[in-house]
């Protein structure tokens, strides 16, 4: 591919990302994995070309843009290189009309990046939301440890006491160490938030929101594999690909357990108030992984917001229920926005006697309200809210 047909090829793309985010379709990665799949011509450097290109526009612009040329002409003014590629060439885009305007820059749009400068989100932590992530790997210590362990590429150590980073877009997965189920690949500051929960071998434990099963492994893992350890969601599809991870991680004790939404107090009777603790990986607008899905902002508008951080209470009712005397609830979201964490912590307490907050000590973070935020910029995770509750 011409350099000129990369930005074509980037613009179609970036187009097909609006008219999802429009509609709730499928994520960016997605769809550019769909269009090089059916253009069998693009080799490996053109599709590493034209994703760069792809997300570049994405992050430079902060509303929803009108079409994929105009979020181009937006990474143009930055890059000004580009815009000698608008040059009319055969695959290439057309040439740049006298009246054609590129789309606006920002964060986000304006309603959300407000509402992340009125939660203490503003200049250089604000734009660290939209650097690339790098790939955090988690040493399984059911199967291997971080001292001893040696991989194809050496990795730099993070806070999380198994964690370790590598440069972007490294394939872990093509690895033995990863077939063997010695790493798996988690940020850091998930790890972290897992280590908040404080599992120990034999408690009983319920990860309430589950999904595809990152942080129960984890907790496993501190479990030493001793005791119970359920795993809840109401997404079938994410849920059933916990088990084949488990087999490769050596985790045995992890029990999966589909609910169906509004109801999971019936499905979680036989376990009320009997609990060591319960995570709630609370759905969240996902402000804290821009740097990862950054259409997310695309997507996400007040009425979705509102729906969120009502699930999120409701989730957080269901799990008090789970906990036993003396037991411990820990509350996550990967959110930067404080109606998703020290405003719903907050309100949690207002609504539960005999709950107290608890700073949990991650060796990162700062304290905001009872919790604590990990952030980009500071800590070099995922943005995340924790907090930890005890139930007196």
């Amino acid at each position: 591919m011409t350099p000129a047909a990369r930005v074509q090829a980037a613009i179609e793309i970036v187009d097909s990302v609006i008219e999802s985010a429009r509609s709730s379709g499928p994520p960016a990665d997605r769809i550019a994995a769909e269009w090089f799949r059916t253009r069998r011509f693009a080799g490996s450097k053109d599709r590493r070309a034209v994703r760069e290109l792809v997300y570049g526009a994405i992050r430079c612009c902060g509303e929803l843009p009108l079409s994929g040329r105009a979020a181009m002409l937006r990474l143009a003014e930055l890059q000004p290189e580009l815009a000698a590629l608008f040059d009319g060439s055969v695959h290439g885009p057309g040439s740049v009309r006298p009246d054609e305007q590129a789309a606006a820059g920002g964060l986000a749009p304006r309603w959300l990046e407000q509402a992340l400068a009125q939660s203490g989100i503003a200049g250089e932590e604000a734009a660290a939301l939209l650097e690339r992530a790098p790939l955090d790997i988690r040493v399984n210590t059911l199967r291997a440890s971080r001292e001893s362990l040696e991989l194809l590429v050496s990795g730099e150590v993070t806070p999380a006491p198994q964690g370790l980073r590598l440069p972007a877009g490294t394939p872990v997965e093509q690895w033995d160490a990863w077939k063997q189920g010695w790493i798996e690949v988690q940020d850091a500051g998930s790890q972290l938030a897992c280590l908040a929960l404080d599992a120990q071998p034999g408690e009983t434990i319920v990860d309430l929101c589950a999904g595809a099963g990152g942080k129960t492994l984890a907790i496993a893992a501190a479990m030493e594999d001793r005791g119970r350890l359920f795993a809840c969601d109401t997404d079938r599809g994410r849920l059933s690909r916990l088990p084949p991870r488990a087999q490769r991680a050596g985790v045995t004790i992890a029990e999966t357990l589909l609910l169906d939404p509004g109801r999971e107090h019936s499905a979680l009777a036989e376990l009320a108030g009997c609990v060591d603790a319960v995570l709630v990986d609370a759905p969240c607008s996902g402000s804290g992984t821009w740097r990862r899905n950054p259409e997310a902002r695309w997507r996400l508008d007040e009425r979705q917001l509102a729906r969120h951080t009502a699930l999120q209470a409701r989730l957080l009712d269901v799990a008090a229920g789970l906990v036993r005397p003396g037991g411990r609830l820990v509350y996550v979201t990967c959110s930067l926005l404080d109606a998703e964490g020290t405003g719903q912590a907050d309100t949690f307490l207002a609504r539960h006697a005999g709950w107290q907050a608890e700073l949990p000590d991650l060796g990162a973070g700062e304290t905001r309200g009872k919790g604590v935020r990990l952030s980009p910029l500071r800590d070099g995770t995922d943005g995340f809210y924790i907090a930890r509750f005890l139930r007196i």
